[in-house]
């Protein structure tokens, strides 16, 4: 694992090697001064999720439309975006869907990952459902060109259904992916694995995120890394710091509700992404980071898409 000094130290280089890295390439200074072209490693992509516009409370509804979702992406420098249904879903006319895509792809972006429906991210007592019936979830993402669909399991009779929708997925070549979430069967890092290992399907895996298992008092940094690193098929970022006089709260099936502040991923005290960078680094991770956090009472959603971008960009490298 890089250590948090020789992380900084490369991450002060970066500027100074950016030519290069444009062209896929980075130099190598000798002893003697002078420099020769070697290959730049891998890089982790940027996603922009819809979550970002939607308020923390009501996954329903959405600051922005589409439209200007995209526009912010382009412009910030986002490789992606990571669709929900507050924005198209399963629930939307062939005609949004197809247009979305359309708009998605003419501004030079791709579609990382598909949430469905709204009972996903609710991660309510109706968000497996989607596993009966994974075909419409399927449908969208193939519409939009996207490789995974995130999915929902919260009791043990969803393992099976995880495999047969896995099963169908993978006749498509699509993958499913299940957010490390409080109140689910992945909201420890033991219980993950023990369900990841359980469905046993190669196009079954996780969405890495943090902060659900910080609130969670799991060890979320390089040791959760380590135990899933061969199922993360996309990471989540976002942030907040524990505060018992906190108005805002999550609840956990293990530790009950824990009262939270929500902050922006660039702040201290909450998760140390740059531990998490580091241990991602060190898998040799080069999948989407995706921004997913609900900003608004917090601040614009330009203003915190941007910060994120800023934050996160030279930590991907």
């Amino acid at each position: 694992m890089y250590s948090i000094s020789t992380r900084r130290q490369f991450l002060g280089s970066v500027a100074t090697t950016a030519t290069w890295a444009a062209v896929g390439c980075s130099q190598s200074v000798s002893p003697d001064g002078t420099t020769s072209e070697i290959s730049s490693s891998p890089r982790m992509k940027l996603s922009l999720s819809a979550r970002v516009a939607e308020s923390f409370s009501n996954k329903r509804e959405a600051a922005l439309d589409i439209n200007e979702l995209i526009d912010l992406a382009q412009e910030i420098g986002y490789d992606a975006l990571c669709m929900r249904a507050s924005q198209v879903g399963t629930h939307s006319p062939t005609e949004k869907v197809t247009a979305t895509s359309e708009a998605i792809r003419n501004a030079g972006l791709v579609v990382s990952m598909a949430t469905g429906d709204f009972y996903i991210p609710q991660n309510d007592d109706n968000g497996p459902s989607g596993l009966r019936n994974i075909t419409p979830y399927l449908d969208l993402a193939e519409s939009f060109g996207a490789p995974l669909i995130r999915i929902c399991m919260k009791k043990e009779e969803d393992i099976e259904w995880a495999q047969k929708a896995s099963d169908e997925a993978a006749e498509r070549n699509i993958r499913l992916a299940h957010q490390s979430h409080n109140e689910s069967l992945f909201e420890t890092v033991e219980g993950s694995l023990r369900v990841l290992k359980a469905v046993d399907r190669k196009n079954f895996g996780i969405i890495y995120e943090p902060a659900n298992w910080f609130t969670a008092g799991e060890k979320y940094g390089k040791h959760g890394i380590e135990a899933v690193q061969e199922y993360i098929f996309n990471v989540y970022v976002q942030n907040c710091k524990l505060n018992p006089k906190a108005e805002s709260a999550v609840n956990t099936w293990g530790r009950g509700r824990v009262p939270i502040d929500h902050i922006g991923v660039w702040d201290s005290g909450g998760v140390n992404f740059e531990e998490v960078f580091d241990a991602l680094h060190t898998i040799g991770y080069d999948g989407y980071v995706t921004v997913h956090q609900a900003f608004a009472g917090i601040m614009s959603v330009e203003e915190a898409v941007q910060k994120s971008y800023d934050y996160l960009k030279p930590l991907s490298v």
